[in-house]
């Protein structure tokens, strides 16, 4: 299968046009390609990365990550903690205000954490310790838990779908409808009147918001609005976007395609850096409510049936230095985790083991429905080397290609292929953002209540319980080691590897963190 082939989206015509710059000057706006296109909004409904970003403009969170990943107070001014660890109160900053002029309030606060314990996978054990949340006066919000849960700043404070601080209306809107009306109390406004999906999000520098003390660092610190208007530039033709970035009519580009970047680091006016040196943690997820891979026998074949650097190498330019293998259900890289999935995964494959291993599983010719985003260049290539693989081993293969909002809304639905389901898609994460067992919804146990693919695994759950107790490194090596076997032996996904996306800028561009989503709080025009 030739790389030309897999990344025929790279040599497209121009699918869109760019748009116009506003009335904002080029100095106090930023013009940004962002890595797929936004299709929801509301950023507690969806773990989508893209509706991540959105929301850390939009809305504020009490607590932030900082790059030590230490959990820093952000609308919080101070806690403390009483009753034995029963109760905690955490107090927020004097002068916070919604978009809408309105004053944020605990009761603001509390209507947004009872529906993120909802919707959430760690607020969902933050939920099974809690007695209440409770506003003890507009300042004060009241943390009473039925047991201790010494890890609750790690849960309000974590980098995808924290607790997004929303008004008290729109927080208490069912955990399962998604909030479309933007009012936030973060550093930019949502202009919903120039909302085009697919082509344009705009944003507005929000004059009410007071930033922290200090300098912005990750998600915490001083996060201030250096830019008067933040445009995002819908562009999933590449070609299309490195020529933009190379114009000066964009001045950021979030991941680069690979293919295209060596000409961008040779542009004086342009710079590319690696945005996660831990790369990002590629994998297929199996939909495991309808067959065939609601077939525990039938995922472990395929597993084992898996070459990485097939899948690795199309999305890192053919490069072995862009991207590493990991042979682990939990990113590598981070600390307790091994990987224990290399004595079955370690190349070479022999094809016809695998042939027969599926047969052997009971799979009977039931069809698999690939849906594979045409808009991702990292993630693309992952479905059409699946493809080519399920069907090398005798399975009756349907690849769908889509943009990966359509991914999105395709990837909740539980029906049956027949009827719009789906089997597998390619997807990644950022292991800081899934490196701990609350963490990590790829392999999180929870059934219907959990992540799309209605995983359900109840030792993981007993697992990821015991993990919240751990005290000594030894304890959770060993709670790490029986997820990862507990997670092999019936896998929720396929392991692909961890690729290392760079992003690309303009040199005026400053402040870009080494980060792995783009913080504009800390980024100015030099």
């Amino acid at each position: 299968m030739h790389r030309r082939t897999l990344l025929k989206v790279a040599a497209a015509a121009s699918l869109l046009p760019m748009p116009a710059v506003g009335q904002v000057s080029r100095a106090k706006t930023l013009r940004l390609i962002p890595h797929a296109n936004l299709t929801v909004l509301d950023p507690v409904f969806t773990t989508a990365g893209i509706t991540n970003e959105h929301g850390y403009l939009v809305f504020d969170l009490l607590y932030g990550m900082d790059s030590k990943q230490n959990i820093q107070p952000q609308m919080a001014e101070s806690h403390t903690v009483e009753n034995g660890g029963l109760t905690w109160l955490i107090r927020l900053r004097p002068g916070l205000m919604f978009h809408d002029g309105t004053p944020v309030r605990a009761a603001d606060c509390v209507a947004s954490l009872n529906r993120w314990t909802v919707r959430d996978p760690f607020g969902q054990l933050v939920g099974r310790a809690l007695d209440a949340f409770e506003a003890a006066d507009d300042r004060t919000i009241r943390v009473k838990l039925k047991r201790p849960f010494p890890r609750l700043l790690n849960a309000i404070g974590k980098a995808v779908t924290p607790p997004f601080v929303m008004p008290e209306r729109l927080a208490r809107t069912s955990p399962s409808t998604a909030v479309t009306e933007m009012i936030g109390s973060g550093p930019y406004k949502f202009n919903k009147d120039e909302f085009v999906a697919g082509a344009k999000v705009t944003y507005s520098r929000f004059e009410g918001y007071v930033p922290r003390e200090g300098a912005a660092d990750w998600l915490a610190g001083g996060r201030k609005g250096w830019f008067d208007r933040i445009e995002w530039h819908i562009i999933p033709d590449p070609a299309t976007a490195a020529a933009a970035l190379r114009a000066g009519e964009v001045d950021w580009w979030e991941w680069g395609l690979p293919d295209l970047l060596p000409q961008l680091e040779r542009d004086p006016n342009i710079r590319v850096q690696v945005t996660d040196k831990l790369g990002l943690y590629s994998i297929l997820r199996f939909n495991m409510s309808v067959p065939p891979f609601n077939n525990a026998k039938l995922r472990r074949a395929i597993v084992e049936a898996v070459d990485q650097n097939d899948f690795m190498l199309p999305i890192s330019g053919n490069d072995p230095k862009g991207y590493r293998t990991c042979f682990a259900m939990i990113p590598c890289g981070l600390p307790h985790s091994r990987e224990l999935g290399a004595s079955f995964m370690t190349p070479p494959r022999d094809l016809e083991t695998s042939r027969a291993a599926v047969k052997a599983s009971g799979y009977n010719g039931e069809k698999v429905v690939i849906l594979t985003p045409t808009d991702l260049p990292s993630l693309y290539p992952l479905g059409v080397v699946a493809a080519d693989l399920l069907k090398k081993l005798g399975m009756n293969v349907d690849l769908q290609e889509m943009d990966w909002g359509t991914v999105v809304q395709r990837r909740s639905s539980t029906e049956p292929v027949e009827r719009g389901g789906w089997s597998i898609f390619p997807t990644n994460g950022g292991p800081l953002f899934i490196g701990s067992p609350p963490l990590n919804i790829y392999i999180r146990g929870q059934g219907a209540k959990g992540w799309v693919g209605n995983y359900d695994n109840p030792e993981i759950e007993r697992l990821v319980d015991a993990w919240l107790g751990a005290e000594t490194d030894a304890d959770q090596d060993r709670i790490y080691d029986a997820i990862q076997k507990s997670a092999f032996d019936s896998p929720p996904l396929v392991p692909l590897g961890q690729y290392y996306p760079k992003t690309a800028f303009r040199k005026d561009i400053i402040g870009v963190q080494d980060f792995s989503l783009p913080t504009p709080w800390s980024t100015r025009r030099g």
